[in-house]
């Protein structure tokens, strides 16, 4: 949007910043007059409405229907939040809320839900998380132990102390011995690795080293496989808030909240948009169609990532229309993913 900005001199980008503010703030479409009371700018209403007609022209504003006012285009959102946006910091009151409320989960899995409700409850929108990935659960150590009848109950360490059971079948039974020399040889290739990449090597030992290695050792391979294919974790986010969209005059036409509640609930469009984020420093906003997704095309995401021992694991975010308050959204969003990720290292402190 630089373009844009070397485009307008200082009187047009201030125009259209009160323009995209009191729309934000009103939802109705801003004329000549409510611009001229607003920008202290002491222009006239021709002025005004000359500026305007050079917005419109750039694809900044647009006038809807046969209003006399106008409201921002998607690029006029973008200039305005790339360029023009007063990012408001939380109130201590808000900042205590949102660390005390996570501080005091100590499930995981339960503060990924709190959080989604926390964002939600807070901007009242829709609050989005996905889970950890499951890349940064690495493998410690195995042990495998006989049962009856060809099954073997495993037990496997993952991070630190995180302990796993699992019960598996095997093709032929295993002497406790044998089981131990499995476990040893498991544990002397894998350990230290994440669970993805434990994945990957098993699948790729058992194509590439059955001429290389003995039979205990593709036994081995054989009931490694059958233990991390069973721990896999499908990627999932949780949401909170998807009915406060209902609310929004702009998502409540039948057609947009189908295709959007459609959306939430086959998820995986939503998670490779989230995907995205994965990879970005900082907060990520998708303004309107910038998501390259149809269901969110009337709607923005506002997310960030959030780490675990400086690796990023999952994202958050809020999902709204895009006449959003943004000052308000961003830091709401920003500051509840460094909680989350220090809420979920308890070795670490906030990062506030």
């Amino acid at each position: 949007m630089g373009k844009h900005t070397q485009l307008l001199n200082e009187r047009s980008l201030q125009l259209l910043k009160t323009l995209v503010e009191r729309y934000i703030s009103d939802g109705q479409p801003v004329g000549s007059r409510a611009l001229s009371k607003d920008s202290d700018l002491n222009l006239s209403p021709a002025t005004i409405r000359n500026v305007m007609a050079d917005l419109e022209d750039l694809g900044l504003v647009h006038s809807p229907h046969t209003s006399a006012g106008r409201i921002p285009t998607v690029s006029g959102y973008r200039l305005f939040v790339d360029s023009l946006l007063t990012v408001q910091p939380l109130n201590v009151q808000e900042l205590s809320r949102l660390q005390g409320t996570l501080a005091a989960q100590h499930d995981p899995s339960n503060m990924i839900g709190v959080a989604s409700r926390l964002l939600a409850d807070l901007t009242q929108m829709a609050g989005v998380v996905t889970l950890p990935r499951r890349e940064i659960v690495c493998f410690r150590h195995i042990e495998f132990l006989p049962l009856s009848h060809n099954r073997v109950l495993v037990i496997f360490v993952t991070n630190e102390q995180e302990v796993h059971n699992k019960i598996i079948l095997t093709a032929k039974h295993f002497s406790p011995a044998e089981l131990q020399q499995a476990a040893n040889y498991i544990n002397s290739m894998y350990a230290g690795r994440s669970l993805n990449a434990v994945r990957e090597a098993v699948m790729k030992d058992l194509r590439d080293d059955q001429e290389r290695v003995n039979q205990g050792m593709l036994d081995a391979i054989s009931m490694a496989q059958q233990v991390f294919n069973q721990n896999e974790q499908k990627d999932d986010y949780v949401l909170a808030g998807e009915t406060n969209l209902m609310g929004f005059s702009e998502l409540a036409d039948r057609d947009r909240l189908k295709n959007l509640f459609d959306a939430f609930y086959q998820k995986q469009g939503v998670i490779d948009l989230l995907d995205q984020c994965m990879k970005a420093d900082g907060v990520q906003i998708f303004i309107g169609e910038e998501s390259g997704y149809q269901a969110f095309d009337h709607c923005s995401l506002v997310t960030s990532s959030y780490s675990v021992s400086d690796e990023v694991v999952g994202v958050l975010g809020v999902i709204g229309p895009t006449r959003m308050a943004y000052e308000k959204i961003i830091p709401y969003v920003d500051i509840t993913a460094k909680l989350l990720g220090a809420a979920l290292n308890p070795k670490s402190t906030p990062p506030l």
